[in-house]
Formats: C-alpha cells, sequence, structure tokens
C-alpha cells in the first residue's frame, strides 16, 4: 500500500470514529449531550485514534468494526480526561474554546468526564475482557499520575524524574494502550504488541514534552501561551532552571516561585524562558526519546503501517520546533 493510500485509509477509519464519538456523546438529557459535545465536537488531533488505526495494520487482519470500537474507547477515554484535568488546572481554554469547567462549572464537568468513562466502559465491553483489563489498568494509572502531579514529590525525590512518573501516568499510559489496542485488534503476533507497547509508551511521553514546549513558544496552541507556566504546573522546562547557573535563570526561578498572576509578570517570565538554554535541553530530550522509540520499531512487520509510525517519530519532535 502506497504512503497516501495509507494515510487516506487510516483517514477514512477516522471519519468513522467521529461519526461514533458524536453519538456516544448523545444522552437522554439535552443539557448532557451538550456539554459532552463541548470538548469533543471542538476536535483535536485525534492522535490516539489514529493510532489504534495505524497499528491494526500490523498485524493478520482485523474487523473494521473492531478498530472503530477501539479508536472510540481510547477517544472517549481522552477526552473524559480533558474534563477533570481542566477541572484541576482550572483551565479557562480547551481547543481553542471555552474550557467545560468554565461555561459549566466544575460539578458539571466532573461528572461529563465521568458520564464519557463510562460510555467508554459499554464500549470496550464489546471487545472482550483483554481489552476491558487493560483499559481498566490504563484508567488506574491515569488517575495515579493525576494524583501524582497534585501531591508533588516526595521529600528528597529528584523533581524531573517525579515530573516524568507524571507524564508516563498521564499520557504515555494511553497512547500506550492505543497502539496495543490497534495490535490487538489487527492480529498482532506477541512480539509485535511487546514492540508496540514499548513504542506507545515512548512516542507518549515525547509526544507530552512536547506539548509542554509548545505551551512555552507557540503562539498558536488551542490553549493561551504560558498557561502551565502561570497556574504553576511543573513542566521539564521550568525544572531544569534549578540546575542552572545562569543569573537570568535564577531571576526566572524566582519570578515563577512568587506567582505569575499579573499578565505582565507571565510576559516576562515567557520572553525569559523562552530565552533560556533550558529549552534547548528539553528539546534534546524529545529528539533522544523519539530515537527510542524509533527503535522499538524494528521488529515490526515491513509495510506502510510501520512506515507511518516511523515518521510519527519525526513528526512529534518538530510539531514543537
Amino acid at each position: 500500500m502506497a504512503d497516501e493510500d495509507f494515510a487516506q485509509t487510516v483517514a477514512d477509519i477516522l471519519g468513522l470514529v467521529e461519526d461514533e464519538l458524536m453519538e456516544a456523546t448523545v444522552s437522554q438529557y439535552s443539557f448532557v449531550t451538550e456539554a459532552a459535545q463541548h470538548v469533543a465536537a471542538a476536535g483535536g488531533k485525534r492522535f490516539r485514534p489514529a493510532l489504534v488505526a495505524t497499528a491494526a495494520h500490523l498485524g493478520t487482519g482485523f474487523e473494521l468494526d473492531s478498530v472503530i470500537s477501539a479508536a472510540l474507547v481510547m477517544e472517549l477515554t481522552h477526552v473524559a480526561s480533558l474534563y477533570h484535568d481542566d477541572v484541576m488546572d482550572e483551565a479557562d481554554l480547551r481547543r481553542g474554546v471555552t474550557s467545560a469547567n468554565q461555561r459549566y462549572g466544575n460539578s458539571t464537568a466532573i461528572l461529563v468526564g465521568d458520564f464519557l468513562f463510562a460510555r467508554a466502559s459499554v464500549e470496550v465491553a464489546k471487545l472482550g475482557p483483554a481489552y476491558v483489563d487493560l483499559q481498566a489498568r490504563t484508567f488506574a494509572e491515569l488517575v495515579e499520575g493525576q494524583m501524582a502531579e497534585t501531591a508533588g514529590p516526595e521529600p528528597g525525590e529528584d523533581p524531573i524524574e517525579h515530573h516524568l512518573k507524571v507524564l508516563a501516568g498521564k499520557t504515555a499510559s494511553l497512547i500506550r494502550a492505543s497502539a496495543l489496542f490497534g495490535g490487538m485488534v489487527g492480529g498482532a503476533s506477541e512480539q509485535t504488541l511487546d514492540a508496540l507497547g514499548r513504542f506507545g509508551f515512548e512516542i507518549g511521553m515525547v509526544f507530552q514534552l512536547s506539548d509542554d514546549l509548545i505551551d512555552i513558544v507557540s503562539e498558536t496552541t488551542g490553549k493561551t501561551p504560558g498557561t502551565d507556566l502561570r497556574e504553576g504546573i511543573p513542566t521539564l522546562p521550568t525544572l531544569l532552571l534549578g540546575s542552572s547557573s545562569a543569573a537570568s535563570d535564577r531571576e526566572l526561578a524566582e519570578l515563577i516561585a512568587a506567582g505569575l498572576d499579573d499578565d505582565a509578570d507571565l510576559s516576562r517570565a515567557l520572553a525569559l524562558l523562552r530565552a533560556s538554554s533550558v529549552i534547548d535541553q528539553t528539546r534534546a530530550e524529545i529528539n533522544r526519546r523519539a530515537e527510542v522509540a524509533r527503535s522499538y520499531l524494528a521488529p515490526l512487520p515491513e509495510g506502510a503501517a510501520k512506515e507511518a509510525l516511523d515518521r510519527l517519530c519525526d513528526e512529534v519532535v518538530t510539531r514543537s520546533a
């Protein structure tokens, strides 16, 4: 299958998943439907269902309905987690629109997230016990990651190591599950599933590290630039400030520690951070991990799906360049 043919095949599957996503967010109560579709209908990268659809082509064959169900479970779980994340982070924007917690209130946003998790559970039950088990374990990792972020590092724990464990739970776990779901519905071998799990986890780490960098360096995201910075959410660039000897970095660390409620302080902090060497250090770590992810592709069967995953290792790097 040529690259363009494969890309179209994945796009066609994603179109069907999108239809199912809108249907899965419909409730008997119009208010619930409106709130549940608020984030889902705003779009997004659909990274996880695309990974499911791609990985499904690495096995002996699949039923389209099963691929759609697997992809839908992953996206419903992801969207549900966004509602909860925005409450925890007191976010104002999500995917370029007012966040659900700002529009409907925290209680409604939490309950809508629960509703979407429940819809994901209904869908995963159609796939069988192995999928239910993986979904449940992944859900637990998501919750643990969020709680670890809220609690912060233990006394004496390296803040960077703690942060990476948070990312592993909050982001990499679901992306790993997406790769595995795709391989499972595609009838992939145990060797392929092992490689997909390792790849999915590592590319998930790269994806989130890249997202954190985009929050600092880009003006064109669906979130207000510096949202994590203002909310005091640790990211790799800000944590790296602790080991920097540069006077400007020490000034920046003090500025962040004092709080960035004032827009002028936030703008200054962003300017100092963008000029800091910690940005290049973060980019180097993103590149390193992308190459680790690429190395896990070696045992996968040759073809358009493997080539697409290989290109993904470049794309997750360049998106934050």
